[in-house]
């Protein structure tokens, strides 16, 4: 048994082999949806401010694994997923205005990520 399994969750909490289903559906999504904002901004065709909220949520994202299964540190993770849920509606908010089909792509993300959240927030505060 790995340590998260050991950890008190929610109910509603998803199987655990769902998360893995989800991502490699999500992964692609996310990277067509910002691939083609940089391929724009390097383009000079979106502007460059676009990058931050990618680039703030691809380094959040990537280290939320680490974070929660290497450190085993709950409120960093807490804190992390925190992050990547506010950097996709700030991506979605500030690629609206220049693709509205990206922006929508992302929603499936945000969705995700918002559950994430609240199930992150939740096993964190049950395993004080």
């Amino acid at each position: 048994m790995n340590a998260y399994d050991a950890l008190i969750k929610p109910g509603w909490a998803p199987p655990a082999n769902l998360f893995g289903i989800v991502w490699s559906i999500l992964y692609p999504i996310i990277f067509i949806a910002y691939g083609y904002v940089v391929f724009r901004v390097v383009r000079g065709e979106m502007p460059s401010a676009l990058i931050w909220p990618i680039a703030i949520n691809l380094v959040a994202n990537l280290a939320f694994t680490p974070i929660q299964f290497g450190l085993n540190n709950l409120p960093l993770a807490a804190a992390d997923v925190v992050i990547v849920l506010v950097t996709i509606v700030w991506s979605i908010l500030a690629i609206w205005p220049y693709s509205i089909w990206v922006a929508i792509a992302l929603v499936p993300y945000l969705v995700w990520v918002a559950i994430a959240t609240v199930l992150q927030i939740s096993i964190t505060l049950m395993n004080r």
